[in-house]
């Protein structure tokens, strides 16, 4: 992709996703995450009407009077964006691939913080860690992240969601708001390293998803090519058996992703490709609130 063609995508895209952030997500975005991360400032006497779960027991123990622990707000939030950028993004049974709408819901979500004057850090993965830009400020930052998200070619296919998450645990010392995008089709078992990094940051995986990978249609017989290993093989649609094991494959690999997370404490998204992201993102943030 030349300059000119690059620029011309970044300019696109935040034309639509700015607008978006600014007119619906901003407020939301706020209210969503804003006073979520406190810091230690003293400790002092309780007083009526103060929250029991703030009484230091160990102070109050030493002085035989109940003290209470005081907290200030952060005003100043990170955001950690975990992009997917293996093989099975760069598909779609629609006008958009799943890499696209990926792209717009991490721009519109980079903005939200923008608005906010709030750190914007992103991580691009596959089964290894192939680019990431630390947490910064600013619109240049936010354009940068845009264009990486663009452009980027990964030297993988492959998908490993445990690497990602022990990566976000080992790389961000202080809490931070974390958003993973990805479509959680993958074979390991990430449940130890989503625990940790739940337990530390505010996460939430967003899994976007074709209606095509619900269930394998009646095609006849036809070669079908995995674009993370990029193994051909020659599968018959017209077995229902064929159909039916495939669709409860699909349908394991996204209960574990939904309990998994929940489990963690983390939160949950889905969206189809060709659904509103839109909706579902103001959805989402209202419910947290």
């Amino acid at each position: 992709m030349d300059t000119k063609e690059l620029l011309k995508k970044v300019r696109k895209i935040e034309i639509k996703t700015r607008r978006l952030s600014d007119h619906l997500f901003g407020g939301e975005y706020h209210s969503t995450f804003k006073g979520r991360g406190m810091t230690f400032s003293e400790v002092r006497q309780y007083q009526f009407g103060d929250d029991v779960r703030n009484i230091d027991w160990n102070v109050t123990a030493r002085y035989n009077e109940p003290f209470v622990k005081v907290f200030e707000e952060e005003r100043e939030l990170t955001l950690m964006l975990l992009v997917d950028i293996s093989g099975s993004e760069f598909f779609g049974s629609t006008p958009q691939f799943k890499n696209e709408i990926i792209t717009e819901i991490a721009a519109t979500l980079a903005f939200s913080a923008l608005q906010n004057n709030d750190k914007i850090g992103l991580a691009l993965f596959t089964d290894q860690i192939e680019l990431y830009i630390p947490p910064k400020k600013g619109k240049s930052h936010v354009l940068r992240i845009i264009r990486e998200l663009i452009e980027f070619e990964p030297k993988s296919k492959k998908t490993n969601i445990s690497n990602a998450l022990e990566f976000l645990s080992n790389v961000m010392k202080k809490k931070a708001i974390s958003f993973m995008i990805s479509d959680f089709i993958t074979e390991e078992n990430y449940e130890s390293a989503l625990k940790i990094a739940a337990k530390k940051h505010d996460l939430t995986g967003i899994r976007i998803y074709d209606q095509r990978e619900e269930h394998i249609p009646n095609l006849g017989v036809v070669l079908a090519e995995d674009e993370e290993t990029g193994e051909s093989v020659l599968v018959d649609t017209t077995s229902k058996k064929v159909r039916n094991s495939y669709a409860k494959y699909y349908l394991e690999k996204v209960k574990f992703y939904q309990e998994t997370f929940q489990k963690s404490g983390a939160g949950t998204m889905s969206c189809r490709v060709d659904e509103s992201y839109v909706k579902k993102l103001l959805g989402y943030f209202k419910n947290r609130a």
